[in-house]
């Protein structure tokens, strides 16, 4: 069973009149089909994720429209897709996560924008930026620049960020250029509600299909010589189209004020931010009406510079808040000033920090130091009151620092874990009791949920350097180390890049590498999503009532491997940490010189318990047998070292009070949530630990027999216990 997206498939279905009410990235997706696309593909990742993932699910719908919709490997097929729209009218949208999905797909993205497109393309990134970022800290908007494309950030109202979808595309078609929407988390889960239109079947689609090929058109590839003609387009015509429809169509927003000598530029994503902390100076209502006069620019690229310099002509001083560094957008800007010969004071990044997310906090300082010189005296109650708020914020910051550096009050560290039963937990367990026979080893990590293993307690990894690179990654390491590296990736990873930029590699170099892949038969990390060596539906069913896991299932992985030419592969049971610590201790010290491969196999315990949870409550509604495995500590027997807990770090292996009033350490103890996947037990005995875990199956519903044994059981124990 996966997750189900139902409901947000019912509001994709919405026509002329009718009321939608939810999320922003689900407005975004409603707006693709009300544009007339074409096509649509993607890979998933946070915050944009919900995009594809309810496409996937709604192909039964969207195929009546002749919508094609494609679940892509990597970005870079994504982006290609889009070639389509290069000779065709088709308009097209693909997604992905940024600035890493960006990364991977610059190459097809810049020879897309070099040729320029005759559909409307639109690429809808999910900008992870800030304090809540789980990438890199860069923007997108050097793409934008480099590339010549649009790149749109809409203010986050539904009603404005469906309205620029539809813009997007037709400035997309007008300049020939492709077009990038940046939509941050909170965009993406805004809640709000827009009048919905009837969505529009493609004129070029899978139910309309082409006759012919376009002609050939050397002009349409990114190959020299065309491509000096195609740069000069991009400057000469391109971006000249794109800015005339930007002012022709009022795409970026003037909200005029009382204080017209001043004026505040803004990015259209942090459009509510600002407004909400304009309110704590009295600047702003709860409405968004703002004192000051504020341009948002909801196309910030290609900025328009008539439009700017009309802007700030009039004014005593302008602020231009812009999230990140390099501060592309205020330099523009400047520039453009200072060609016009418009000497109005630019304030930014000297009064706004450098670098991280625009937070209120953070919007809120800044701001205190452009009122306080530009307003002081009518809003100095405010102003007052905004310095003693920080003042005071400041204050508590320093007091709870204080105290967490007192050992007697310090909170125990909470780093981001692995779920609860997750498969891949065991092998990093595996992993350092192989190490303390073969030595410590250089581990090149990985992106995706193992990536958790570089957290404590296992603390594994010394390199992270893109999805599917470890096996790449560990290429300069492992020539000049006298011990063998380990490379860890996942099926996504594998999929995704592994396959080609690490395993080809490493065969066609005759390296001498430890690959271990996690099989866990999904994309975990962005949300579950199926891929090539996900277990079939049957498989799934067949193995409901298996405790762990769906071991030698789906084989596509093992077929790829051997296909290549790996000699050395073993598939091991990522639960049974005796038998994967045996394995890795023998592929570290094989007399095989080459590629040696382990896949770690146990199913994502999420997908499993997604699957499982529904068909056990359908048993016990039915009156039917029902037996769940839960495991427990015998506090009269723990030691309380707590060597378990720092080997296994799961969520559900805590400590409580020693019952011996004798013994001052706390024992260890099973909470609630434990799924019974077995691991603290396998640990135990893996490691040799003391013998206190002990496995207990809690029956619901029990047969006769059962009832029967259990009456005469019962008081044989209790007359046992008193003795």
């Amino acid at each position: 069973m996966e997750v189900s997206f139902h409901e947000e498939i019912k509001l994709l279905q919405l026509g002329n009149g009718e009321e939608f009410h939810g999320e922003g990235i689900l407005a975004i997706t409603k707006a693709l089909l009300q544009s007339g696309v074409s096509y649509i593909g993607g890979y998933q990742g946070a915050p944009v994720s919900h995009l594809l993932d309810v496409m996937v699910q709604a192909k039964e719908y969207v195929s009546t429209l002749g919508v094609h919709v494609e679940a892509c490997s990597n970005e870079a097929s994504a982006a290609a897709m889009l070639g389509a729209s290069i000779h065709y009218p088709m308009r097209g949208a693909v997604t992905w996560k940024s600035i890493v999905g960006t990364n991977v797909a610059a190459d097809a993205l810049s020879n897309l924008s070099s040729a320029g497109v005759v559909g409307g393309v639109l690429i809808v990134v999910g900008e992870d930026y800030g304090e809540g970022a789980s990438v890199i800290q860069e923007r997108t908007h050097a793409y934008a620049m480099k590339s010549s494309m649009i790149l749109v950030d809409p203010r986050p109202n539904l009603s404005q960020m469906v309205n620029m979808v539809e813009h997007a595309f037709a400035l997309s078609e007008c300049s020939n250029m492709p077009a990038m929407m940046e939509l941050r988390i909170r965009a993406c889960h805004v809640k709000g509600q827009f009048e919905a239109k009837n969505n529009i079947s493609p004129s070029i689609s899978s139910t309309h299909l082409l006759n012919e090929p376009a002609h050939f058109s050397y002009e349409k590839l990114a190959h020299p010589p065309v491509t000096f003609v195609q740069e000069k387009l991009k400057f000469q015509s391109r971006i000249p189209a794109a800015q005339k429809y930007i002012v022709e169509h009022e795409l970026n927003e003037l909200f005029d004020g009382e204080h017209k000598n001043l004026g505040l530029i803004v990015q259209g994503g942090l459009y509510n931010t600002l407004i909400r902390s304009l309110g704590e100076f009295g600047l702003a209502d709860s409405f968004g009406n703002s004192k000051i006069p504020i341009l948002v620019l909801n196309v910030a690229y290609p900025l328009v510079p008539n439009q700017i310099e009309t802007f700030c002509k009039t004014k005593d001083a302008v602020v231009i808040i812009e999230e990140g560094q390099p501060e592309y957008i205020e330099q523009e800007i400047s520039l453009s000033l200072r060609r016009a010969n418009i000497s109005t004071p630019i304030h930014g990044k000297d009064i706004f920090q450098n670098a991280g997310e625009y937070n209120a906090d953070i919007m809120i300082k800044g701001l205190l130091t452009f009122i306080s010189e530009y307003l002081p005296s009518e809003y100095a109650t405010h102003i007052s009151q905004v310095r003693e708020h920080i003042t005071d914020l400041e204050s508590r910051k320093k007091s709870v620092a204080a105290k967490l550096q007192d050992q007697s009050v310090s909170l125990p560290p909470r780093p981001p874990g692995f779920c609860i039963g997750c498969p891949e937990r065991p092998v990093f367990s595996a992993i350092k009791l192989a190490q303390k026979t073969v030595g410590d080893v250089h581990i090149s990590a990985d992106i995706g949920c193992h990536a958790f293993g570089t957290f404590p307690p296992f603390s594994s990894g010394h390199t992270i350097l893109g999805y599917g690179m470890s096996l790449a990654s560990r290429a300069g390491v492992s020539p000049n180390m006298q011990r063998r590296v380990l490379s860890i990736m996942g099926d996504g990873g594998f999929w995704h890049n592994g396959l080609l930029t690490g395993v080809q590699s490493a065969l066609f170099n005759a390296d001498d590498a430890v690959l271990l892949i996690f099989k866990n038969g999904y994309t975990s990390a962005t949300g579950t999503q199926d891929i090539l060596s996900t277990p079939s539906s049957g498989e799934k069913k067949n193995a409901i009532d298996k405790l762990k896991s769906l071991v030698h299932t789906n084989q596509s992985i093992e077929k790829t491997l051997k296909g290549l030419g790996v000699q050395w592969l073993k598939t091991v049971n990522t639960y049974e940490v005796d038998h994967v610590r045996d394995t890795l201790i023998e592929a570290f010290t094989s007399s095989f010189n080459g590629l040696k491969v382990i896949i770690a196999e146990g199913e994502c315990q999420l997908e499993r318990q997604r699957r499982i949870k529904p068909w056990l409550s359908s048993l016990l509604k039915a009156g039917k047998r029902v037996l769940r495995v839960k495991y427990g500590v015998d506090a009269d027997v723990c030691n309380g070292d707590h060597a378990c807990i720092r080997l296994s770090g799961c969520p559900t292996l805590t400590l409580k009070d020693n019952p011996d009033p004798l013994k001052l350490d706390p024992v260890a103890s099973v909470i609630e949530g434990c799924v019974g996947c077995g691991l603290c037990g396998e640990n135990a005995h893996a490691a040799t630990l003391c013998p206190s875990f002990y496995r207990t199956e809690i029956i619901q519903n029990p047969t006769y027999s059962e009832k029967f044994i259990n009456l005469i059981q019962t008081p044989l124990l209790r007359l046992l216990q008193t003795h």
